[in-house]
């Protein structure tokens, strides 16, 4: 994938990705003891759609683009109206021209208790994010690789929280490197939330990831996929998965109630469908 983020923001894939980071944040304040949020591909924070990068592949146009109007069906809603909400906040009463990243999703939904820590290797992204939330106590800016990080900031203190992991699969071995990190942060801390984002492309090494996260051993594996069309030959992504490890047990329910009316909105082309099942149930 051609990446920074910026060219991406706000496109099916954020969707999707960011409405499950909402619904899992939201069952973790159903309990009032403190949690934190580790985010080890943060990027920049925050998107502004009507910036030249996202202007360049117009992708939020088919994404956030599609949905900021509407009202998701009643089926749709418990996933996608809080996170329909918080974009629209993001906007005020102006137009869609700004796009909360996963940082800034997390960040908005914290309680005073609560804890971010975010981890970016991409000097001038760290420096943007590491701005973003200059003086912010609830939030930790480290310029780090995200498969250190995995490693090196897991068990939290609080001992809840989740771990959302969000590769740029600019590596030939990405999908390799996902399931290992992954593996060996639940060595160190086996009770937390793990969400893993992954592009749709390579079936012949997506197989190979699910038997790798298969073979770890590990339980309570729920997997969600989307795509919004048919592959192309030109490599257009057009389809993602997500696999969440320890997911709250709402999820399910909610994505198999969200994906069907998501595909036919954000549908691209025919083959537009999501579905939802157990790599490794509990």
């Amino acid at each position: 994938m051609n990446y920074r983020h910026a060219y991406h923001a706000g496109n099916f894939a954020d969707v999707l990705k960011h409405a499950v980071l909402i619904a899992v944040i939201d069952h973790l304040k159903k309990k009032d003891k403190a949690f934190r949020v580790l985010d080890t591909h943060a990027g920049i924070g925050h998107y502004d759609l009507s910036g030249e990068q996202a202007q360049k592949t117009g992708e939020w146009r088919d994404g956030i683009g599609r949905l900021i109007d509407i009202t998701p069906s009643h089926q749709a809603a418990p996933l996608l109206a809080p996170y329909l909400e918080l974009v629209r906040e993001a906007n005020g009463a102006g137009p869609l021209t700004q796009y909360p990243g996963s940082p800034e999703i997390a960040r908005r939904l914290l309680r005073a208790q609560d804890r971010l820590t975010l981890t970016e290797l991409h000097h001038e992204d760290h420096a943007a994010l590491a701005e973003r939330f200059a003086g912010d106590h609830q939030v930790r800016v480290v310029e780090l690789d995200a498969w250190l990080a995995l490693g090196g900031f897991v068990p939290f203190k609080e001992k809840r929280g989740m771990v959302i992991v969000d590769p740029a699969f600019e590596e030939p071995d990405e999908y390799r490197t996902l399931a290992a990190g992954i593996f060996k942060a639940t060595r160190r801390w086996m009770t937390g939330t793990y969400v893993a984002w992954y592009p749709i492309k390579d079936t012949k090494a997506l197989e190979h990831f699910y038997r790798m996260m298969i073979d770890t051993g590990l339980r309570k594996m729920l997997r969600t996929e989307f795509q919004v069309a048919r592959p192309t030959k030109d490599g257009t992504l057009k389809a993602c998965g997500m696999l969440i490890l320890n997911p709250p047990f709402t999820l399910e329910a909610q994505l198999r109630g969200a994906l069907p009316w998501l595909a036919k909105i954000l549908a691209q082309g025919p083959g537009a469908s999501g579905t939802v099942d157990w790599l490794v149930p509990e």
